[in-house]
């Protein structure tokens, strides 16, 4: 479980590329902070933790074509606009009192610096996919609390929290129908350590985030970005704690989407 000692300086993302038409990503998957910011904090690491998308790097660990983001959300959200990526009032946070005093100006640009350097760098290897592809995916990887309400309450119903969450809102739908119809069959049908996962489209959360945003407003006929969100089942979202057994299965359902996702991307040009 991260710790403090996340005021080391770390490399800001990992970025693999190999053969393929997809690319995975975990933006939310860090909890480091530039060292500059490591005392500022008013919330403590499992508060940051708890809202961070842990363990996601590792389930897309796999795929040829690959972004870990190394960075915490709490310094800089890399699915929000540059203009409100730096949450510095409870109301853009879940109400969460993130520093002990106001971030300056400079602070933000400095934070907003890595945004834009990320988003230059999703750019540069998108353009390349769209050289090489007809059409590509990027399958953008998240996760999401479902038990708010207490370590010891009742979790969300799976009506309203499915263990997968797939978010199509940002793309042209009909577009990509072809892509997205038979990869939510798949992952219904997906043998998941035994047993089947509940799957929706745009129910917990809709895919609205700047990422796949991005990827569609700059490759509006290859890129089909899709927002994949895991309900934290494989976690103690409260301690942090991962089920092992667990993070191995999600591990092997990227691995198998990417798979799956290449053959249907190639199956027709966009």
């Amino acid at each position: 479980m991260p710790t403090a000692a996340d005021a080391v300086p770390t490399p800001w993302w990992t970025l693999a590329r190999g053969d393929g038409p997809v690319l995975a990503t975990a933006i939310h998957d860090g909890h480091t902070v530039r060292p500059a910011l490591a005392g500022r904090f008013a919330l403590d690491d499992a508060g940051r933790l708890r809202e961070e998308d842990p363990f996601t790097g590792q389930a897309i660990q796999d795929a040829p074509n690959r972004f870990i983001a190394h960075r915490s959300r709490f310094e800089v959200d890399l699915n929000r606009p540059l203009e409100s990526a730096v949450y510095r009032t409870p109301d853009q946070c879940w109400g969460l009192d993130v520093w002990r005093t106001p971030l300056t100006d400079d602070e933000v640009e400095a934070s907003r610096e890595y945004h834009c350097r990320a988003y230059a760098e999703l750019g540069r290897v998108t353009d390349q996919l769209a050289e090489d592809c007809p059409g590509f995916v990027v399958l953008d990887v998240h996760s999401y609390n479902h038990r708010r309400d207490g370590p010891d309450a009742a979790p969300a119903p799976v009506e309203q929290a499915p263990d997968v969450n797939i978010g199509t809102s940002s793309m042209p739908r009909e577009r990509w129908a072809h892509v997205v119809d038979p990869y939510l069959a798949f992952l219904a049908s997906y043998d998941f350590n035994g047993r089947r996962l509940s799957v929706a489209e745009n129910l917990a959360f809709q895919g609205k985030g700047e990422w796949t945003r991005f990827v569609h407003n700059r490759h509006p006929h290859q890129g089909c970005a899709i927002a994949f969100e895991f309900k934290k089942f494989f976690m103690d979202e409260w301690t942090g704690v991962p089920d092992r057994t667990e993070l191995d299965a999600m591990r092997g359902l990227m691995r198998d989407s990417v798979e799956v996702l290449t053959d249907l991307i190639r199956a027709r040009d966009p």
